[in-house]
């Protein structure tokens, strides 16, 4: 197995597999989860919005690897409202409906304002909200733009309960980027927490993967690349990671997450 050929196995088992579509429907759900049985294994979970949360348990039920593939879904989405309430509320409805993951937005904005607290807030309010259920904190780190104020939100998600740091919504013109990646592995590294890490919008080859990858082991070191640790966010990684283990060339053409 050739070094790529790696990278994509390890990708495949670390995907987030993510329909976050204004026109979803539970048509396209059902499609989504099916896509997660494929001849390599299958991706750590879906990743959807709030509504489809029962129709993904369902299908993936039907499939017999509901207990293979995990669901996520997003809340306080994809603005990074700095209302505490609506985040908490939102967060408590995806638990209860079978989420076992929750992707929030961070109040990115109000940290660009001046504003920390807000963030605080929101991530200790929506730790308390999540239970046992795995929390994954978006910083929108395109939008942050400035590395000092990425740390700042990187810092202030670790100190408040995160589980996970996400780079980004996939919603905004700069996503994930190796260069915010750094800066948010370095953060987990340096808090001494059992934090994860996902990169997400815009990954869409196996070489993208390979690069983020290569990124995290050395900062972390290799054994640290688990599903446990690492997700990609991502809807057309995952055709080109199946190009790459079959060895076909034909690189994904349709666009997304």
């Amino acid at each position: 197995m050739s070094s790529l050929e790696h990278a994509a196995s390890q990708a495949l088992a670390m995907m987030d597999l993510t329909s976050l579509n204004d026109d979803d429907d539970e048509g396209a759900i059902r499609a989504l989860c099916r896509r997660t049985d494929t001849p390599y294994g299958a991706p750590a979970a879906v990743c959807l919005y709030p509504a489809f949360i029962d129709a993904a348990d369902r299908e993936l039920t039907a499939m017999g690897i509901r207990d293979r593939v995990r669901i996520a879904t997003v809340t306080n989405f994809p603005d990074g409202s700095v209302n505490v309430e609506r985040a908490c509320r939102e967060t408590r409805a995806a638990v209860a409906a079978g989420a076992d993951e929750v992707d929030v937005v961070f109040p990115y904005k109000a940290l660009i304002g001046g504003d920390a607290e807000s963030g605080r807030a929101l991530v200790s309010a929506c730790r308390d909200a999540c239970g046992d259920r795995l929390l994954k904190v978006i910083l929108e780190t395109g939008e942050l733009k400035n590395p000092a104020l990425i740390r700042q939100a990187a810092d202030i998600a670790l100190e408040c309960g995160a589980d996970f740091l996400k780079t980004s919504t996939g919603k905004v013109a700069t996503n994930a980027t190796l260069e915010a990646a750094e800066i948010l592995l370095g953060a987990i590294r340096d808090s001494g927490r059992d934090v994860g890490f996902k990169a997400a919008g815009g990954i869409r080859s196996s070489d993208d993967a390979k690069a983020y990858l290569d990124l995290a082991a050395n900062i972390m070191g290799e054994a640290w690349l688990t599903p446990a640790h690492f997700r990609f966010g991502a809807s057309g990684l995952l055709d080109a990671l199946l190009a790459t283990l079959s060895g076909d060339d034909i690189q994904p053409t349709r666009g997304g997450y």
